[in-house]
């Protein structure tokens, strides 16, 4: 879903660059108000989580790949505009040193994945458990079912974008100068990938992980809105029952579930990456002009001036120099790549600490106290 430079053209990048700056501005305004400082390191866990997910590419049966986001389990954890920063960071990083989605493309990638994402995803998961208690088994079916649709009306999203560019931007002899696939061609290929696939992948993650964390650390699901937790757990909560309050808010969960763990569980998943390389070719509409040229007989020629718009990728699609030959050195190479990605989202989030969260504010922190 990472769309690359040239695909899109520079007035629709435009455009869609344009509709992502309020959004950003109201974010960061957001987060500032809800979040204090000791749960910035949730967010860039959350973060982290959504880069390092998105290296697991899952094979399509079309010949062709695609990954979940961890976007929708982020904006149900600390809320949509806290996924929004988090996600727009993941995918800014990923542009910048990876080659994973254009510089041109950014608030396209942003407004698809960053976006429409997590606000679809926390908006539906809020609708569908209403008030439902904050350890009741729906509430991991319906996280499930918010995830899957998120990720699907990102993707559609995407392929919309994708579509409308052969209708917009043509030479005069009907020549399409960026994305060559018409909308009866970008959308069922999109659905195909994500209907099937990614998206299951998005709901299945994003289910079991809300699952996980009740019966760990349930304080972790009351976060967003802050202060909101006993309105969100149901009516009984709020009238303040003792098994209810326990219900929410218990010592011995969340002593035994930490940051200490929750970064655990990303190294894990770092190591774990290179499965990531398992599935063999490249996501639908990711193809490099070369490969356009072998699929299509030519590469549209706006495409291939806003292709090289961006050559300073320090690791080109996760992989380090001198570690491209056998599997097991790609491999390596791949961790190298996500562990480089990581700390580089860690000193974003360092460097952002003072600027967005700041301390004493009203709100729980990062295990929900």
């Amino acid at each position: 879903m990472h769309i690359p430079d040239g695909y899109l053209s520079p007035q629709t990048c435009a455009v869609l660059g344009a509709a992502m700056v309020p959004v950003w501005g109201m974010a960061a305004r957001k987060v500032k108000a809800t979040l204090k400082a000791r749960q910035a390191p949730l967010l860039a866990i959350g973060a982290a989580f959504s880069f390092t997910i998105m290296m697991y590419n899952i094979p399509i049966p079309d010949g062709t790949t695609a990954h979940a986001t961890g976007g929708a389990l982020l904006a149900i954890l600390l809320g949509p505009w806290a996924a929004s920063i988090g996600i727009s960071i993941a995918l800014a990083i990923q542009a910048l040193f990876f080659g994973d989605g254009g510089i041109l493309a950014f608030g396209a990638n942003a407004f698809n994945m960053a976006f429409i994402l997590p606000f679809a995803s926390y908006y539906l998961y809020r609708l569908l458990t209403g008030r439902t208690s904050l350890t009741s088994g729906w509430r991991a079916i319906a996280a499930a079912v918010a995830g899957f649709v998120g990720l699907n009306l990102a993707a559609l999203a995407a392929a919309v974008e994708f579509g409308l560019q052969p209708l917009l931007f043509h030479t005069a002899g009907g020549v399409p100068l960026y994305s060559p696939y018409p909308l009866n061609m970008a959308v069922p290929a999109m659905a195909l990938a994500h209907l099937l696939v990614a998206g299951p992948a998005e709901g299945l993650i994003t289910g079991l992980v809300v699952r996980y964390l009740q019966r760990v650390n349930s304080g972790l699901l009351r976060l967003y809105p802050a202060g909101n937790g006993n309105r969100a757990a149901g009516p009984a909560v709020a009238a303040g029952t003792l098994a209810n309050r326990q219900e929410i808010i218990s010592p011995a969960a969340n002593s035994s579930f930490g940051l200490k763990k929750l970064a655990l569980g990303l190294v894990i998943l770092v190591l774990l990456s290179p499965l990531g390389l398992l599935a063999a070719g490249t996501a639908w509409g990711e193809w490099s002009p070369e490969d356009l040229q072998q699929i299509l007989g030519f590469v549209p020629p706006g495409l291939a001036r806003l292709a090289t718009t961006w050559t300073h990728t320090l690791f080109p699609d996760y992989t380090v120099p001198g570690l491209e030959g056998s599997f097991l050195a790609q491999a390596l190479g791949y961790i190298l790549a996500a562990a480089a990605g990581l700390a580089i989202i860690f000193l974003i989030f360092l460097a952002l600490n003072r600027l967005l969260f700041r301390p004493g504010k009203a709100g729980t922190g990062y295990n929900g106290k």
